[in-house]
């Protein structure tokens, strides 16, 4: 059975359908990791979007029950070049295909991402819907013109606070749509976390007497989420922070600094970012679509650590008075390089240092 893609711009991509059948509709951005496509499938941050891989095989080793970013994916289609039907793994339980149907999620195939691609790169990110082809193409058009896609942090974020329990450091984890790689990783150190929902208050964050507060990464526009500023600006000085993607993005804008739309976003596992103190440079796993502008950092109490190598774009950032970090790539990976897995150790020395030195020393680093 065929399925279109129709974009706002009028462009039509025809292929094979697969997946739930559904019609959905999106921004259609796209990811250039040639592995990971079950990471991509159920990582929050695609909340809302309609992904096109660039790697052209896609599902040949399947989808397994250890590779998941979350229970319930929330992304609104996929687009491949070619699916495999018969994937060779030994983790593998279940194809793309089916899964994509179990989830009533629509795929697409067979058509030429590289042309897809090509249009996103040129003319920036697009709406689209993944559709029959019987639809009446011109009030398609019009109603992906008219379509603003909001409220996506509160689709994914937990509705209830919830405990994953370890005998270390507290962290309170603010879920504005966060993968599961960033809970593990603060399991595998010891902490004790507790997962609350992304309009939690500073007063109830310190209710729960944390050691630290980590930001999770999450959807859409930072600015579409004005509960968090507040809250920020209400913890910092008293508590270590940690904040990646969303996250990064958020502690910005309640520092002063300012966000930006980036013409077609950074989603991939290959991304080189620089360290501006020591110059080495890492690999990174990427998935946003904003970014904070650099010329906004300059008068405020904040200062620019690491730099994206492809585009100069902000990709890190340090508090100049208080214990708080961020950065704009996953140090979680999943999928992708671990090149900057340690961060999540430089966050529990920053809480270890708090906690030695003393309160003085938190608002005064």
């Amino acid at each position: 059975m065929n399925r279109q893609l129709i974009l706002e711009d009028g462009t039509i991509f025809v292929g094979k359908a697969f997946g739930g059948d559904i019609e959905k509709s999106g921004e259609v951005v796209f990811n250039t990791g040639m592995t990971g496509y079950q990471e991509i499938l159920s990582d929050p941050s695609y909340c809302g979007q309609i992904v096109t891989l660039t790697y052209p095989l896609i599902g040949n080793y399947g989808i397994n029950r250890d590779d998941f970013e979350t229970i319930h994916p929330s992304i609104h289609g996929l687009i491949v070049k070619e699916l495999c039907e018969y994937p060779s793994n030994f983790r593998n339980e279940l194809t793309l295909g089916a899964y994509l149907q179990e989830r009533n999620i629509p795929g697409l195939s067979g058509i030429d991402t590289r042309k897809l691609t090509r249009i996103i790169r040129e003319h920036g990110t697009l709406r689209g819907r993944l559709c029959d082809m019987d639809v009446d193409v011109k009030e398609v058009i019009s109603q992906l013109k008219a379509t603003v896609f909001t409220d996506h942090v509160k689709r994914v974020s937990t509705k209830e606070a919830y405990p994953s329990p370890g005998r270390g450091y507290r962290v309170v984890l603010v879920d504005y749509g966060m993968k599961h790689g960033i809970l593990r990783e603060l399991n595998n150190r010891g902490c004790d976390v507790i997962v609350v929902p992304y309009h939690t208050t500073a007063e109830e964050i310190l209710r729960f007497k944390p050691d630290g507060i980590m930001l999770s990464n999450g959807p859409g526009d930072p600015k579409d989420v004005p509960e968090a500023i507040s809250m920020i600006q209400g913890l910092l000085g008293k508590v270590p922070l940690f904040g990646i993607c969303l996250g990064h993005q958020l502690f910005a804008l309640s520092c002063g600094a300012d966000t930006v739309k980036l013409k077609f976003g950074h989603r991939g596992s290959n991304h080189p970012v620089k360290h501006l103190e020591t110059g080495k440079v890492a690999i990174t796993a990427q998935n946003h679509g904003y970014a904070v502008a650099t010329e906004s950092v300059v008068g405020t109490p904040l200062e620019i650590t690491h730099v994206a190598l492809n585009d100069g774009t902000v990709e890190g950032l340090r508090h100049k008075e208080v214990p708080a970090f961020t950065v704009q790539y996953h140090p979680e990976a999943s999928p992708g390089p671990e090149d900057a897995n340690n961060l999540f150790n430089q966050f529990l020395t920053m809480i270890a240092n708090c906690k030695k030195e003393g309160e003085e020393l938190c608002q005064n680093a």
